[in-house]
C-alpha cells in the first residue's frame, strides 16, 4: 500500500457576489467598497459584526459603518475567477477605498480595476514577491496594506508537526517518500483528503493559508472525525478544538486592515503607508485533542507554547 505521510492543503477558490445596498445618514458618507474573497454567511459577521476585527479597526481611526462611513460588499464565495469582475464593479462606483483582503487573487483583481482608487491588501504571501508592491517601506502607487507571512511559515509548521508525530515522518523519510500537495476548493474536498490520509493509517496534514480554511469548525470536525493529526495556520483552529497551529494573529492582521482604510479615509496616501508586517507569531496546542489522538507533546513544546489550551 502507498502510504501519503503529509498533505499540504492549498486552494483555488470562486462565487456569487453578494451587494450591500448603501445607506447614508445625511451629507456626504465616504464610501468602502469590500472585496472578499470568501463568503458573506462565514465572513461578514466575523470581520465586521460585533467586535470583528476590521470594525476594531476602523472604530481606532473614527469610522463606524451606518453613522460616518459606508461598506459596499461584494463577496467570490471562494470562487476566485469572479474577482477581477466583482473588483471591476466596485471600481466604477464612488468609493474612496477599495478593500481586498485574504488572497493574492483578490489584491491582483482591485489593482487592475483601479489605478487611482486607494487599494488595501491583506495577504499570507510576501507582497513584493507577488508583486503588489516595490517594497515594503515604500509600497508605491495606490496599494499598501498587510504582508502577514503566515505562507512563508510551512515550514517551521512541518517542524513542530514532527515532533508531535516524529514516527510518521521519520517512517517517510526513512522510504524515500515525498511530500504530497492536494489543491482543494470546497469542504467536501478537504473532507476526502482527510479520508485518504486516514485510510492509510499513518500520515499528517499542514493545512495552507487561505480564505476556505477560515471555516473553523467544520474544519476542526474533518480532522477529529478521520483522527488525522493537523498542523493549521491560525490560533483559531486550536481554539475549536485542533491539535496544534503555528502562525500570525489573523485577527490582528484583519484590524490593521480596518486601520489602514481608516488612515486613507483621513487624508494619507497609500504610498505613504509602509506594507505592515507581524512582529509576533502565536503557538498554540490543545492538548485534549492531543490525548484523543493518542499522542504525547513533548515538554519542550509545552514550553515554547503561548497558548494551551487543555
Amino acid at each position: 500500500m502507498r502510504r501519503r505521510d503529509l498533505l499540504l492543503l492549498g486552494t483555488a477558490a470562486i462565487a456569487w457576489p453578494t451587494a450591500a445596498r448603501p445607506q447614508t445618514s445625511g451629507g456626504i458618507v465616504p464610501v468602502i467598497g469590500f472585496l472578499g474573497s470568501g463568503s458573506a454567511a462565514a465572513w461578514q459577521p466575523a470581520l465586521f459584526g460585533g467586535s470583528g476585527p476590521i470594525r476594531q479597526g476602523l472604530s481606532e481611526t473614527g469610522f463606524t459603518e451606518g453613522k460616518n462611513i459606508v461598506i459596499e460588499y461584494r463577496w467570490a464565495d471562494y470562487h476566485y475567477d469572479r474577482l477581477p469582475a466583482l473588483a471591476v464593479e466596485l471600481a466604477q462606483k464612488d468609493i474612496a477605498v477599495l478593500v481586498a483582503p485574504g488572497a493574492v487573487a483578490a489584491a491582483k483583481a482591485a489593482m487592475a480595476a483601479t489605478r487611482t482608487i486607494p487599494i488595501v491588501f491583506m495577504i499570507a504571501s510576501d507582497p513584493v514577491e507577488s508583486g503588489l508592491v516595490s517594497s515594503f517601506n515604500h509600497p508605491g502607487g495606490n496599494v499598501t496594506g498587510e504582508g502577514y507571512l503566515n505562507a512563508q511559515l510551512a515550514p517551521k509548521r512541518l517542524q513542530l508537526l514532527h515532533e508531535v508525530v516524529p514516527k510518521e515522518l521519520q517512517a517517510a523519510a526513512a522510504l524515500g517518500l515525498q511530500l504530497r500537495v492536494a489543491e482543494v476548493t470546497t469542504l467536501d474536498e478537504v473532507e476526502r483528503v482527510f479520508t485518504a490520509v486516514a485510510s492509510d493509517g499513518k500520515g499528517a496534514i499542514q493545512l495552507s493559508v487561505d480564505p476556505l480554511f477560515g471555516r473553523f469548525g467544520p474544519i476542526v470536525a474533518i480532522a477529529a472525525r478521520y483522527a488525522v493529526p493537523t498542523v493549521h495556520p491560525w490560533r483559531e483552529f486550536v481554539q475549536a478544538g485542533g491539535l496544534m497551529s503555528y502562525g500570525s494573529l489573523i485577527r490582528d492582521a484583519f484590524r490593521k486592515v480596518g486601520v489602514y482604510a481608516g488612515h486613507i479615509l483621513n487624508g494619507e496616501k497609500p504610498s505613504d503607508l509602509p506594507v505592515e508586517r507581524p512582529t509576533h507569531f502565536d503557538f498554540a496546542l490543545n492538548l485534549k485533542t492531543a490525548k484523543d489522538l493518542n499522542l504525547t507533546i513533548p515538554r519542550t513544546l509545552l514550553g515554547f507554547a503561548d497558548t494551551v489550551i487543555e
